[in-house]
């Protein structure tokens, strides 16, 4: 439990190319400095890959590095736009020349170029500007405001009559007037055009985009509503010496923010709201609505409030499309989108009476993988349609019939289109759930070319050039090195470039836990982790990961390594461990990620027991000899354990644990369990404080006081229950000065040392 880069080492992260794929660069921290520094490899050419041995980075050359490639290239990908330290750069990528095009102590960010090529649009504050690349001419295309318009005060029925009246009495006044009246029209009309001031009142500004023809701004607006209530953290341990307060989220069910998508018209220099009224299915309720006790009465027909992302355009700038998300999440629509007409043209609808999600599929604020082929006509995209993450296309000119160009019982996890446009790079987990290789295929589907060969987890990023990738790599038991393979040669040997882990890391032999499968109740499949001691001992702990949606059951380096090591110490003691992918975990597809749907703690726990059975069965474990543990969901599955199965387990460890899902935040929360006025059952029916009168074996409950995502009163409200339904089996640990994630290594080392002394005794 250690401070890991002390006597673990510091893998390499953040790998990124030069422009002329010559350079990788990368995060790493071989000296166990406080923090990472910036290392680089270069590369020469041959029949066979050579490269230099990783060099750091000096101050002054880094200083001067263009920022790492993101899609703001040209289209011939001969140039690309940066930001650094809050300015706008442009580079010439054949010759690494770089020219500076503002300079300025405000902060400017998000370039891309124009769609003719000819300006780089970016954002300063509020507001969209332009350069012209050969002139320099600065152009400010918005202007978005702050607050509200001050109107002129209105004259009174007295001041009107009096104006009218010294006018009408006054021939030299009137003549004056009209004179002044007409330099001023004549003014105005030699003034150059400005855009048209848009006060945004309390509203937030969201993704202003420029049109690729100049002439539309589309932009979102969100207001907070006033009734909205933050969570307070209370920090005790602080400089001042006072309690302090930490101003966390709000919690699931709170009012959300009121989300609406507008269009300026810079040449008619108008503003107009989009309407969704007419969107198939906007008016629909969800299901849990329409029966049950909470079954309304209301059967109005009412657009359920959406959130519109995009527009993404083709490369002609001819076709635009945007992604409508119900804040429900029960549905998403791609539709074709006329800035000109406001119309939108359903292209795609994925429906879910759960929640819509899987890799690919993007957010409320963000439209998923997507982008047109080299037609310009279609459009490539991720859905969930047939229940895993696949890629899709579709004309969405036409809105012709959608061509599946993936398909089996693995995810999509990501995508990236080569330069040419005629076949894709992506990432999947086919050849077993628990690995990832990287693949080429077609635009138009068909044969997938594997190109990584090493059994874990390989995490590529590409060169500009296509011709190599950088392979971020881990094993079970090796953590996170850094490798290369070059494309282009016949044999495609990965070149390992680092060597992270230190003598005392490798001088004990870490294990590399079985993988297997477990029988479901269901007749599903549970992928599992399973560690076996030399000598049974009939003792056994079973690991719950946290979020939910996380997998850890996989072939790779776990981000929990802490937890990795120590169940290397519980087999060292003679415990079988077992780590499992319960229901709702990552890169099974969506039935398996909705199967917690309006009950958490239900088949997610029922995985588990059916696994407790299964070492029992199959391992030499004693069904009385049980323990589990986890954090944060973890934590929450432990709980639900203790109390609504306390024959199979006999002591666990809740860490962080989620006592009640009506405190949680919202959007995790409704997804799963929708909002708890509307949906009291489902929270009822997954919060353990609900069932706390169930403890018989021993439970530990460790949390950090200052944690700002499962707060610490989550296990004060818990600890309440405890004492009044006179429960004695049970403690507490706390720790004032740790948030969700430990840091401190005396925390972690507390922390466990407690877990182990629970299974030791209690075991």
């Amino acid at each position: 439990m250690q401070d890991p880069k002390s006597w673990i080492g510091t893998s390499p992260s953040n790998p990124y190319w030069s422009d002329d794929s010559k350079t990788l660069y990368f995060n790493w921290n071989p000296d166990k400095n406080k923090s990472d520094s910036l290392y680089k490899v270069t590369f020469t050419g041959g029949k066979t890959i050579a490269a230099s041995q990783p060099q750091k980075v000096a101050p002054a050359e880094r200083r001067l590095l263009p920022t790492e490639p993101i899609a703001a290239f040209n289209r011939a990908r001969t140039q690309r736009l940066f930001e650094r330290q809050d300015d706008i750069f442009w580079l010439d990528v054949k010759t690494g020349r770089i020219r500076q095009l503002t300079n300025t102590v405000e902060a400017e960010s998000n370039p891309v170029f124009s769609g003719d090529e000819q300006r780089v649009i970016f954002r300063r504050t509020n507001n969209l500007f332009s350069i012209n690349l050969q002139t320099g001419e600065l152009t400010q295309l918005t202007d978005f405001r702050p607050g509200t318009k001050k109107a002129d005060p209105k004259p009174t029925d007295e001041e009107k009559f009096l104006k009218q009246d010294q006018l009408r009495l006054s021939t030299v006044l009137k003549e004056r007037k009209e004179k002044k009246d007409e330099a001023d029209r004549i003014s105005k009309a030699d003034l150059p055009k400005r855009p048209k001031e848009i006060y945004l009142d309390d509203k937030q500004l969201a993704n202003p985009q420029v049109s690729p023809d100049n002439r539309f701004v589309t932009y979102r607006l969100s207001k907070t509503p006033s009734n909205t209530k933050n969570a307070q953290v209370p920090n005790y341990v602080t400089e001042s010496g006072y309690t302090e307060e930490i101003r966390a989220r709000t919690k699931v069910g709170a009012p959300l923010l009121t989300q609406e998508f507008f269009v300026y018209d810079v040449a008619k220099d108008t503003v107009r709201a989009v309407s969704v009224n007419g969107i198939l299915g906007i008016n629909d309720k969800p299901e849990y609505l329409k029966t049950g006790s909470k079954a309304k009465a209301d059967t109005a027909k009412k657009p359920r409030p959406v959130t519109i992302s995009g527009p993404v355009w083709s490369d002609d700038g001819k076709i635009g499309v945007v992604v409508v998300r119900s804040q429900d999440n029960k549905d998403r629509w791609i539709m074709r989108f006329d800035p000109e007409t406001l119309k939108l043209t359903l292209l795609d609808r994925q429906h879910d009476e759960a929640w819509i999600g899987g890799p690919g599929i993007g957010s409320a604020n963000t439209p998923g993988n997507m982008g047109f082929l080299a037609d310009n006509q279609t459009l490539w995209f991720q859905s969930e349609a047939d229940g895993y993450s696949h890629l899709y296309s579709l004309n969405a000119l036409t809105g012709g019939p959608k061509k599946q160009l993936t398909s089996g019982k693995f995810e999509v996890q990501q995508v990236l289109m080569a330069k040419d446009k005629t076949h894709f790079f992506i990432q999947t987990n086919e050849v077993h759930p628990g690995e990832q290789h990287y693949y080429r295929m077609s635009v138009n589907g068909g044969e997938r070319v594997r190109l990584t060969t090493m059994t874990g987890a390989n995490e590529v990023t590409l060169s500009p050039d296509e011709t190599r990738m950088a392979i971020r790599y881990s094993a079970t038991n090796k953590p996170w090195e850094l490798y290369v393979v070059d494309l282009k040669a016949s044999q495609k040997t990965p070149l390992k470039l680092t060597s992270s882990t230190t003598d005392t890391f490798k001088s004990y032999s870490w294990r590399e836990p079985s993988l297997v499968t477990i029988p479901a109740r269901d007749g599903q499949t549970i992928y599992a982790r399973l560690y076996k001691p030399e000598k049974p001992s009939g003792k056994s702990v079973v690991f719950v990961h946290g979020a939910g949606y996380l997998q850890n059951a996989h072939k790779w380096w776990s981000q929990y390594f802490r937890e990795y090591m120590f169940h290397n110490l519980l087999v060292d003691k003679g415990y079988t461990v077992l780590d499992i992918d319960y229901r709702a975990s990552s890169g099974y597809g969506r039935d398996w990620r909705t199967g917690i749907y309006r009950h958490m703690g239900g088949k997610d726990l029922t995985d588990h027991v059916d696994a407790a059975k299964w070492l029992v069965q199959t391992q030499g474990v004693d069904a009385n000899r049980i323990g589990i543990y986890g954090g944060s969901y973890g934590g929450f599955i432990t709980l639900m354990a203790m109390f609504t199965t306390p024959d199979v387990f006999k002591a666990g460890a809740a860490l962080r644990p989620v006592t009640d899902w009506a405190a949680y935040n919202h959007p995790y929360t409704a997804n799963i369990l929708n909002e708890p006025q509307s949906d009291s059952l489902a929270y009822n029916q997954s919060s353990p404080i609900y069932f706390a009168e169930g403890l018989k074996g021993y439970l530990l409950i460790c949390h950090g006081m200052v944690d700002v995502n499962v707060h610490f009163q989550d296990t004060v409200r818990l600890m309440q229950r405890l004492i009044e339904l006179r429960k004695e089996n049970w403690e507490v640990a706390a720790y004032p000065m740790e948030d969700h994630g430990f840091v401190e290594p005396t925390s972690w080392m507390d922390e466990y040392k407690r877990i182990l002394k629970l299974f030791e005794e209690r075991l």
